[in-house]
């Protein structure tokens, strides 16, 4: 039975081993990485890529390394046929030490009906047998879940902003669900649902992230068109207030935040250059001991422009890694950074594990494309 492009994109894609026609040096655009790292020190890397930009050749990347990232192994895809992409994906290790893969996946051009958060689990990182791909609810997610202290996992999810001026939308069915989402599950990945959203003005593309703060309210950061929004919630993500914008610059972009093992939070920005707002570069690690009032240190991680997208993990040593992209149309590298928070303090490298710049996936352009 053939099925229509909408069908296409519910169904599961399985992954398959990196075919010559997917491999790096055959890519024109790659970007939009994630990274994790298992108790022993095994680190997994994602990311996609696939044609010339955002689109239906696009496919997602898994990759890792077992020496500290010094070299790295593409590891699998996940190709989905016709026009279907998959794209945005992003890895976590739960609190019961399984590796998830997520991804978002639908038929290009761009469908909101179709788009989904997509999932495979592993019960041990070290060795991934993995399960079979599952969708879990409708949407974008590209950013790592939180644990909150009541042991639910909070998931970031997005449905696309496409009302128009006057509230109204090409796809209705999907208005109440058209906001910066908190997706939970409270039974350790076995169901999810949504539980509420924010309506951030401006948003653009979501990508927003969720810390609970000491207080126990949820703060949610989103990414908009002049920067970086937020949202509270005192009820557990059923309710949020009107997001208004916060002390964080950006240049519409993705930012990463994070609690540290410390209890301190972790930012990861970009130095807005107020003659050029909208230039990604100068990517920064901060970190803040007052719950993101304010925020101390400056590390530089990559000062060139076309440096995008962190994602982010702590290991059991306390060690920080940063993964990011540079210019995922003209060169496709994508690079990792680990550093410790004396390092963020000093606004410099100065403990023995910091280390800059250090390549995972690059491709050269052939002399014609």
């Amino acid at each position: 039975m053939t099925l229509n492009p909408s069908e296409l994109a519910l169904q599961p894609v399985s992954p398959i081993s990196p075919q010559p026609q997917l491999r790096t040096a055959k890519r024109r655009f790659q970007g939009i990485p994630g990274v994790e790292i298992t108790a022993t020190g095994r680190l997994w890397a994602t990311w996609y890529g696939g044609g010339t930009d955002e689109g239906p050749q696009n496919y997602v990347i898994l990759a890792t390394s077992t020496d500290h990232g010094t070299t790295w192994k593409e590891e699998m895809v996940i190709d989905p046929p016709d026009q279907v992409r998959a794209f945005d994906p992003t890895l976590w290790i739960d609190p019961l030490g399984r590796l998830w893969l997520f991804w978002a996946q639908c038929h290009s051009p761009s469908t909101p009906v179709t788009a989904g958060v997509w999932a495979m689990v592993a019960d041990d990182p070290d060795a991934p047998v993995w399960g079979a791909p599952f969708r879990l609810t409708n949407g974008i997610m590209m950013n790592k879940p939180t644990v909150l202290s009541n042991g639910e996992w909070a998931l970031p999810t997005a449905v696309w902003n496409n009302r128009d001026r006057e509230g109204k939308s090409a796809t209705p069915e999907l208005l109440p669900e058209m906001f910066s989402n908190l997706t939970i599950s409270a039974d350790h990945g076995k169901t999810f649902s949504r539980r509420g959203g924010a309506d951030v003005p401006f948003r653009a593309f979501d990508e927003h992230m969720i810390v609970e703060r000491n207080d126990g309210q949820l703060w949610m950061l989103v990414r908009t068109k002049y920067g970086v929004a937020q949202s509270f919630s005192k009820d557990g993500g059923a309710t949020w207030s009107p997001g208004w914008g916060s002390p964080i610059t950006g240049p519409n972009s993705r930012f990463f935040i994070r609690r540290l093992q410390s209890g301190r939070l972790l930012l990861v920005n970009h130095v807005v250059d107020f003659e050029n707002p909208t230039e990604r570069k100068d990517l920064t690690a901060w970190v803040s001991d007052d719950e993101g009032q304010s925020w101390q240190g400056g590390l530089p991680l990559d000062a060139r422009s076309t440096v995008s997208y962190p994602d982010g993990t702590q290991d059991a040593s306390g060690n920080i890694w940063i993964i990011y992209d540079h210019a995922r149309y003209k060169g496709g590298d994508i690079l990792l950074a680990v550093f410790r928070e004396e390092d963020v303090l000093a606004g410099t490298c100065v403990s023995s594990a910091a280390r800059l710049r250090i390549p995972v996936s690059s491709y050269p352009f052939p002399a014609s494309a």
